[in-house]
Formats: C-alpha cells, sequence, structure tokens
C-alpha cells in the first residue's frame, strides 16, 4: 500500500484560527494513526492577505500542541521548497502543459471584459459559464499576443456538458454538473497561481494522498478533479469537514473577532486540553471516553469516526475540560503554571504552593487565579453584610462574638499550622455552642473580604500567618462594632 502522506496547509493571514488548528489536527492523525508522514505547507500566492508574521504564528501554534511534521519550509524535505511563493517557476511549467493538453487556455481578456462575461474568479455576480472566446484563439494567435507583450491569464478549459463526480470519505458520492463550474484563472497575470491550481500541483507532487479540508470545497472540488485528470494523476482521498458553529445558524469566523488558539491560550487554556477539545468537534471516539492525550489519539483515531453535522463550539464545556486537565495535573506541575497569575502576592511571606493546593480545586482556567487570590496582598474594603448569610445562620451580632472568641483564642496560638488552626477554632465552636458555620463563615470573611475565597477560614489563617490573620480579624471586629453598637 502507498504511504500515507498528509499536509496542513494554512494561509497566512492572520492567526490560527480554531477550524484551522481542527483540519490540523485530523491531518496529522490520519498520516500517523497509518504510519504516514505530515506536512507543513505555506500556501502564501494570495499576496494581498499577507500578515506580516502569520507564518511564525503557525510554526509556534504546531509546536505548542505537539503537531510534529515530517517536512515543511523551516525543516525541509525531499518536496521542497514548501512555501508557494517559492514555487512560481513550477506552476508556470505546468499551466503551459496543461494548456497542451488543452486543460487550459490562455485569455488575454481585459479585467472589465472578463467581469462582463462572468468568468472573474473573484466576481461576486452568477457567472455565465464557458463563453470566453480565448479558448478558440489559434496557436498562431497566442504566438502573435504573446510576442506584443500582452497581458494573459492561464484559465481552466472545463467540459460544457456532462458531470464530474467524486468520492468523499465524510459525504460520500457528491456529483455536479459541469455546466455549474467556472473556468477560473489558474495561473495570474503576476504568474503566481491562485489556490485552484497551487494545491492540485502541489499535492501531486508531494505525493498527499489524502486531503482535509472545508465543506465549502465540495462544491469546487470536481475542478480539481478535473485537472488531476487533464493530467493523468491519480487523485487523492477527499475528506471535508463541515463547519464549526458559534450558534445553530451562525459559523465560528476569525473575521468576525471569534477566539483563535492564542487567544485560548493567553486566557489561561492548556494547550492540552484545547486540542483534546476540538477533535471531538466532528470525531467521536465510538466510547463514552472524552479524554484524550495527542498520542493517545495516534492510536486510536479513525476517518470512520469523523461526522458530517456541524459542531457547536460550547465554550462552557471547553472551560469544563479545562477544569479537569488542571486538576489532574501534579501539584507541582500546576504551581508552575500558577506561579505567572501570581503577581502581587508572590513578593508577601506567603507560601505559593500551599495557595496553589487551595485553588487547584477550585478553578477551570488560569486567568481566574488574580481575581481568586488578590485579596492575599490587600485585604479589600468590604461591606459587613458579607457576614450575613442565612445558610450559616450569621448576623452581624453573632459575627461579632465569633470573631471575638477566635481572636482571643488564636493571640497566643504556637506553633501557627493548619493542625493547630484548626484544634483552636473547634474547641471555640465547642466553647459557644454553635454550629460549625457560625464561627468558620466570619472567618473566612473577616479574613478575605470577599463573597468567596479559595479555601475556609483555616487555610486562609495559615497562608496568611498569624500577624496578618489577627490584624483582619481586628479589622473585622471593628466594622462590626461600629453596626451593631
Amino acid at each position: 500500500m502507498k504511504e500515507v502522506r498528509t499536509r496542513f496547509a494554512p494561509s497566512p493571514t492572520g492567526y490560527m484560527h480554531i477550524g484551522n488548528l481542527r483540519t490540523a489536527i485530523y491531518e496529522y492523525l490520519i498520516a500517523k494513526s497509518q504510519g504516514g508522514k505530515f506536512l507543513l505547507r505555506v500556501e502564501d500566492t494570495d499576496q494581498a492577505r499577507f500578515v506580516e508574521g502569520a507564518v511564525e504564528v503557525i510554526l509556534k501554534t504546531l509546536n505548542i500542541v505537539g503537531l510534529r511534521y515530517d517536512e515543511g519550509p523551516d525543516i525541509g524535505g525531499p518536496y521542497g521548497p514548501y512555501v508557494q511563493s517559492q514555487r512560481k517557476a513550477i506552476y508556470k511549467e505546468y499551466a503551459n502543459k496543461l494548456v497542451e493538453l488543452k486543460g487550459a487556455y490562455y485569455c488575454f481578456c481585459s479585467k472589465e471584459r472578463t467581469e462582463s462575461l462572468g468568468n472573474d474568479s473573484e466576481s461576486t455576480t452568477v457567472p455565465a459559464k464557458h463563453n470566453c472566446q480565448c479558448k478558440n484563439l489559434s496557436a498562431q494567435e497566442v504566438s502573435e499576443k504573446f510576442r506584443n507583450h500582452e497581458s494573459y491569464v492561464v484559465r481552466q478549459w472545463i467540459p460544457a456538458e456532462g458531470s464530474t463526480e467524486f468520492h468523499d470519505l465524510v459525504y460520500g458520492t457528491v456529483s455536479v454538473e459541469n455546466s455549474e463550474l467556472d473556468e477560473g484563472v489558474l495561473l495570474k497575470s503576476d504568474g503566481l497561481p491562485t489556490y485552484n491550481f497551487a494545491n492540485v500541483v502541489d499535492d501531486h507532487l508531494m505525493e498527499i494522498t489524502h486531503v482535509v479540508r472545508g465543506s465549502e470545497y465540495l462544491s469546487s472540488t470536481p475542478k480539481y478533479n478535473l485537472l488531476y485528470k487533464s493530467f493523468d494523476w491519480d487523485i487523492p482521498e477527499y475528506i471535508h469537514l463541515p463547519p464549526i458553529m458559534k450558534t445553530a445558524e451562525k459559523k465560528l469566523s476569525k473575521r468576525e473577532g471569534d477566539a483563535s488558539f492564542e487567544d485560548f491560550v493567553s486566557q489561561g487554556y492548556l494547550p492540552e486540553a484545547i486540542v483534546n477539545y476540538i477533535v471531538l468537534l466532528g470525531w467521536n471516539p465510538g466510547t463514552n471516553e472524552e479524554f484524550f492525550s495527542l498520542q493517545d489519539l495516534e492510536k486510536i483515531f479513525n476517518i470512520a469516526g469523523l461526522s458530517k453535522s456541524p459542531a457547536i463550539f460550547d465554550v462552557n464545556k471547553l472551560k469544563w475540560m479545562n477544569g479537569e486537565y488542571l486538576r489532574r495535573l501534579g501539584l507541582e506541575e500546576f504551581n508552575d503554571l500558577a506561579l505567572p497569575y501570581y503577581k502581587g502576592i508572590s513578593d508577601a511571606e506567603i507560601e505559593l504552593k500551599k495557595v496553589s493546593a487551595l485553588l487547584q480545586k477550585r478553578i477551570e482556567i488560569l486567568n481566574e487565579i488574580p481575581e481568586k487570590v488578590d485579596f492575599l496582598k490587600n485585604l479589600p474594603d468590604y461591606d459587613i453584610s458579607l457576614f450575613v448569610h442565612k445558610k450559616m445562620k450569621t448576623d452581624a451580632v453573632n459575627s461579632l462574638s465569633s470573631l471575638q472568641a477566635i481572636c482571643e483564642a488564636m493571640a497566643s496560638l504556637e506553633p501557627w499550622d493548619l493542625e493547630a488552626i484548626e484544634e483552636t477554632l473547634t474547641k471555640v465552636i465547642s466553647q459557644l455552642g454553635v454550629k460549625n458555620g457560625q464561627v468558620l463563615w466570619p472567618l473566612r470573611t473577616a479574613l478575605s473580604g470577599k463573597e468567596s475565597s479559595p479555601g475556609g477560614g483555616a487555610e486562609l489563617a495559615e497562608l496568611l500567618g498569624k500577624r496578618e490573620t489577627l490584624r483582619r480579624i481586628e479589622v473585622g471586629i471593628s466594622k462590626l462594632k461600629n453596626t451593631v453598637q
């Protein structure tokens, strides 16, 4: 059997969109699950849309998620160069050959004329097909125009009759009437190819066996097959993917500012969680398992699991999955990831690993950390209404009594560690003859000044240390006294 070879061929037009990344992941897994090769090819022939630095974003993203390509622009390979703008002479050679094979023709029409005929590849109007008379020019007439240095493009010659069909591994057999296919430009007047031509030539020369792209290309794929047939080349396996949707009616779109891979990473999502979630947007493993490493997927991925139904991008599901990934980390690893988010408290006398131990169970994305730990550096100027909690049966009066008893019991406490603090609080609860919440809630509130915190009163007291704990309790007592009295 032929070696499986796939390629990820992005255009450097901006950030890495989630849909683009999903395509890259599927291309990678199709190759690796079958012991094949995965290539990276940069399709930059549309120079008008080229964005400076976009190639670096592509390389960085693939590296972060672990998609190691076997051939590519920065590592080379036997079929290079792997940047289309560096392959200009190759496309010109094959365009001329295609003209000889009657699969294309030289078109000398002005831009205005091609638009009036509806044959302009970028026309937004419904095209009138197959009516450019340049295809009827004799060899002598073409030579004369070349001698006069007339500007021209190479345009695909499509049969006016019949239909062209192909088999897609997701959508099955797709057939399109040739009369519906426009004779689009293959080679532009500047000598650069259009996507429609370059991807066919490159896929053949690079021996690509499986082509993965969006379902929006289903209707134009017959045009690619006609090119393959004109050259008498093997046609690759096609895998068209349904779109990723923001809602049932609206597609996820980078043009509308929807989050990119880099955006999610900067928000504190783990690359492994993002990859895991994206894989499941259109692929079913056939089991109820939801968590897969890239290495797992390399072993179990199969094309049969791909769906033809659009997938809804649910950021809440991604958030949940990311939280599960965070909780499965070792404490040391989680702490290393959390450290950059501890700005402001890292210079305080607080043991950050203990902060991490509390946070790891309570957050879903890393950028939740600063808001959850800011109180450790500075006690907020909170309202005493926080002491009132219906479920805990606390109010201003009993909260004041609890804090006074805690302050007295803790004043001489040594050593200052979690076990000793918890024992002291247990004694205070017993002495006051109240429920746990009537002591622990006021303490937690006084120490954090927030509605919620990444730990209870005892854990916060241990983190803050004796002096700061007693100071904050005194602040709480003072606030409550002003109200109660």
